[in-house]
């Protein structure tokens, strides 16, 4: 049950016929995964524990450093040098006293991330490598979990959402198929440039979704390749089907 200070301070969200009471009970009951605290993490952490997501756990290796602050808004100045987890953690804590924040200071894989992804209601993968989004698709796809995946460059985004609940596909490895053998090119933020305010934006609808899922407002664009161009504020979509003979949750026909 919402006490009164809750109340108050979620009241323009609860007036949602939407949401409503019992819709902000199921976001303060919900644990929710970020695997990455950079742009993508750190804009969608801010509005998630705005909304009161009860149990948030943040997981990232890396330290802030000076170049982040253009786009990954969550740091301060002073943070430079420290880790990003904890900083994240920190700040989200100072925005919100009423949730749990857990910052892990890792970058998760193999058992780690089995387990944690297993504790969490819904995973989003922010992260910046190509490695990482596959294993968390891989874990969640295992794990039954919804996985909410954003990935930013240059001045294009593209938001993605997979429901693995059923153990069904699409999945991430469906929309691009990792070859046996093949070396992960290393195409990031650091080496391609990035647009803050489109990462920060990709970040925001992860957010978006996540709370419409745990609510059950609206509609999750569940198996669906949405594409954001920034130069022309154009958005396209693109419906996933599932690849058949895929290793993570092709049917192997």
């Amino acid at each position: 049950m919402l006490s009164d200070q809750e109340f108050l301070r979620y009241n323009r969200q609860i007036m949602l016929p939407q949401i409503g009471e019992p819709g902000q009970q199921s976001l303060s009951n919900a644990q929710v995964l970020l695997v990455g605290a950079g742009g993508l993490g750190s804009a969608a952490a801010l509005y998630l524990a705005g909304a009161g997501i009860g149990n948030l756990v943040i997981a990232d290796d890396d330290t802030v450093d000076s170049s982040n602050l253009q786009r990954q808004v969550i740091y301060r100045d002073s943070d430079q040098g420290k880790a990003k987890a904890q900083m994240a953690a920190d700040q989200l804590q100072a925005l919100n006293p009423h949730i749990r924040i857990r910052a892990v200071k890792a970058r998760l894989a193999d058992q780690r991330l089995a387990m944690e992804v297993s504790l969490a209601d819904i995973v989003l993968d922010c992260s910046d490598n190509l490695a990482t989004r596959y294993a968390v698709n891989h874990a969640c796809f295992k794990a039954n979990k919804p996985l909410i995946s954003g990935a930013a460059i240059r001045w294009q985004g593209q938001l993605m959402a997979f429901d693995f609940r059923q153990g069904k596909g699409p999945c991430y490895h469906c929309l691009f198929p990792r070859q046996a053998g093949a070396v992960d090119e290393p195409q990031n933020c650091s080496n391609s440039g990035i647009a803050g305010p489109v990462v920060g934006t990709i970040g925001n609808l992860q957010a978006l979704e996540t709370i419409k899922l745990l609510t059950g407002a609206g509609e999750v664009g569940f198996g669906t390749l949405r594409q954001f161009d920034g130069l022309t504020m154009g958005w396209q979509a693109f419906q996933l089907p599932t690849d058949r003979s895929c290793p993570v949750c092709g049917t192997g026909e």
